[in-house]
């Protein structure tokens, strides 16, 4: 092919090529059953089916497309596919897929108001419904970023700006204080530890308070942690409770937790990334009980609320408090009206910002609140369902309530011992009677589900178990995906070796 005049893709060939990847698309949700769920290539696969340089002439549009079906294709993962119970699931629907889309169209750079007002206060907007909709009071203004990830690391600094706001000039070296500490359950997802770590803090001083027999933070074991630390003279910074966590979504008791650090004085983040969602059901607004306490807590409508990946809600009622400890405006960036107005730029380290509210918002309008309340309990029936099959047979059992839609279970078949208590622990570990050869027995279960191409399943460790996860939050999951994985997992249990 000849080289492209200079100019963009012109409108013709732009609107033949548009309706050719929307009718690729559509066919590919629909042979997606075909597919398997998990990606079967294999390490450096598709690296070695690639050039290595880039292409020195352009070449056709229809050309690329085919060799992204191709190559390509064959190494995706389909998260959007209904036998997709790993993980959590991604917010994935088709009104959210033309958001993104349209939201990439339209090229806003959000990071001043003057640079896209529409991406602004829509967010601003958006973010207002989805508070009001899990029903938590005024007073907490919202952010979108990109992770609950992102979030904890911006909740933690704004914590530690209250606490010392000479750290912003000086840095750590210039606090005289004792080590800041921070607090979470031994169950809180990993981009705990990573704040800390990114954030200067230590990693030794992230504690993680011990759970009870629901996996939950023991707020009695918190409070000692807490006198423990400062009597050692150290300086007690935040505490992040879960709702929802990621090995079994349990719920770690806001309120409690909450008097804890307001007798303490010290900052409380919800992590609701995945179970917030629930709280647009009136019968699950229990999960979030006492957040409306909290100093800032996240939700993530990519992980249970239809939108495409990534845009998490995080919302803090001292934002003035989280921008004098990020905001930075050069020169160049300065604008006339920046006192009438909230420029994004300012709650964050982010300079630039995509217009993610976009998706958020068509996925509010297009479903309605009615259709998503009705599609997430749907997702509850399921789980429900599937724990019930789990509990009804002998040679299964389940390892851990189901608030939710995630089910944590096992196979226990006869003649594999199931091992003996750990010392101090609540649950079976692995011991000299053969716990190892239970766990070993599970891991091959979820390796041959997983090979069926017919789901794919994550799994977790519990007191030392090997677990399995079915973790249902697709948009296009139904009873038929959740039985096919009982009946699989019945019938290969029966195939594994009991030594």
């Amino acid at each position: 092919m000849k080289a492209l005049p200079p100019g963009d893709m012109p409108a013709g060939e732009f609107r033949d090529e548009g309706h050719r990847l929307v009718d690729w698309l559509v066919e590919y949700f629909q042979s997606s059953l075909d597919r398997p769920v998990l990606s079967r290539v294999r390490p450096g696969e598709i690296r070695a089916a690639l050039p290595a340089a880039a292409p020195e002439a352009g070449e056709p549009f229809e050309r690329i497309l085919a060799d992204f079906e191709r190559v390509l294709v064959p190494g995706l993962t389909q998260w959007n596919h209904p036998g997709y119970f790993a993980y959590f699931p991604c917010g994935f629907s088709t009104p959210g897929a033309l958001a993104d889309f349209l939201s990439t169209a339209v090229s806003q750079q959000a990071m001043l108001w003057r640079t896209s007002p529409a991406a602004t206060e829509l967010e601003e907007v958006v973010l207002g419904w989805l508070r009001r909709a899990i029903g938590v009071p005024d007073g907490f203004e919202g952010v979108i970023y990109d992770t609950a990830s992102t979030a904890v690391v911006h909740a933690l600094a704004t914590a530690r700006h209250e606490r010392a706001p000479e750290i912003r000039m000086r840095g750590l070296a210039g606090h005289g204080g004792g080590a800041f500490r921070v607090y979470c359950s031994e169950h809180a997802h990993s981009s705990v530890d990573k704040a800390v770590i990114v954030l200067g803090l230590g990693h030794d001083n992230l504690r993680r308070i011990p759970a009870d027999a629901e996996y939950r933070m023991r707020p009695d074991l918190l409070a000692a942690a807490i006198d423990e630390d400062r009597r050692a003279g150290h300086a007690p910074l935040a505490v992040v409770a879960t709702v929802g966590t990621t090995s079994v979504t349990s719920v770690d008791p806001v309120a409690p937790i909450a008097d804890v650090c307001a007798r303490e004085g010290i900052w409380l983040h919800v992590d609701a990334a995945y179970a917030g969602s629930a709280a647009i059901l009136p019968e699950c607004r229990w999960a979030i009980e006492g957040m409306e306490r909290a100093d800032s807590f996240v939700v993530n409508p990519h992980k249970w609320l239809f939108t495409p990946f990534d845009l998490s809600a995080f919302y803090c009622r001292k934002m003035d408090l989280l921008r004098a400890a990020f905001s930075l405006t050069p020169e160049y960036l300065k604008t006339s009206e920046a006192g009438d107005v909230r420029n994004l730029m300012d709650t964050g380290f982010q300079l630039g910002r995509r217009f993610r509210a976009l998706k958020l918002w068509v996925v509010l309008r297009y479903f309605g609140l009615e259709g998503l309340r009705a599609r997430l309990r749907e997702h509850l029936r399921l789980a429900r369902l599937f724990a019930g099959w789990v509990d009804a047979d002998p040679g299964f059992e389940r390892v851990a309530p189901v608030p939710f839609s995630v089910v944590c279970f096992r196979a226990v078949p006869r003649g594999v011992p199931r091992g003996v208590p750990r010392e101090g622990g609540r649950g079976p570990g692995v011991g000299a009677d053969g716990g190892a050869a239970l766990n070993l027995f599970n891991e091959r279960l979820l390796q041959a589900l997983n090979d069926t191409g017919e789901m794919f399943l994550s799994h977790t460790s519990l007191g030392g178990r090997f677990v399995i996860r079915l973790a249902i939050g697709n948009i296009r999951t139904t009873e038929t995906e959740v039985r096919r994985v009982w009946d699989r997992a019945r019938a290969l249990a029966e195939t594994i070796p009991r030594a």
